[in-house]
């Protein structure tokens, strides 16, 4: 029983492990500008399910800079009925803030199911959680986040604040 046990435990821990993902780093040509994003070239993080994410943190040179930090949302199978010229999506915190973003529509009037938020306060939201995301179309569509991808999204968050 006990070696049940211990492999289950490694096993849970293994999983957990491996649901962070790796942050690759780049510089533009001038040197001036370095991005920091998690690594989606084999997968995307999966924040619920149809939901699928990555973080970026575009770190500027120069006293005036600052860095910018935008969460990419993929949204899986999305479809509208209505043709909109713009759509919203907007993520929900803990706190009670909401992240909104406009995201205006291709030119044939449907959407093409990624969207961009910016962050203004990473700190901030390592602090909260995202508790949902809402696509707001002919319905709303609530995306709830669990508890586990809440936990591994703030650590893959945490990564890419602390990436050098």
């Amino acid at each position: 029983m006990k070696v049940i046990l211990i492999v289950l435990c490694f096993f849970t821990a293994g999983f957990s492990i491996n649901a962070q993902a790796k942050v690759i780093t780049s510089v533009n040509e001038a040197g001036d500008v370095a991005t920091y994003e998690l690594d989606s070239s084999v997968k995307f993080q999966s924040l619920a399910k149809g939901l699928r994410y990555n973080i970026t943190r575009h770190e500027f040179k120069g006293p005036e800079m600052k860095n910018f930090y935008r969460l990419l949302l993929v949204m899986d199978g999305f479809y509208s009925k209505t043709l909109n010229k713009e759509m919203t999506i907007s993520a929900v915190l803990s706190d009670g803030t909401v992240l909104e973003a406009r995201k205006i529509i291709e030119d044939d009037g449907f959407f093409d199911g990624a969207c961009t938020l910016k962050i203004k306060d990473p700190k901030a939201l390592l602090e909260a959680n995202i508790d949902k995301v809402i696509v707001h179309a002919d319905k709303d569509v609530v995306y709830p986040i669990s508890a586990q991808n809440k936990a591994i999204f703030k650590k893959n968050l945490s990564n890419v604040i602390n990436a050098k």
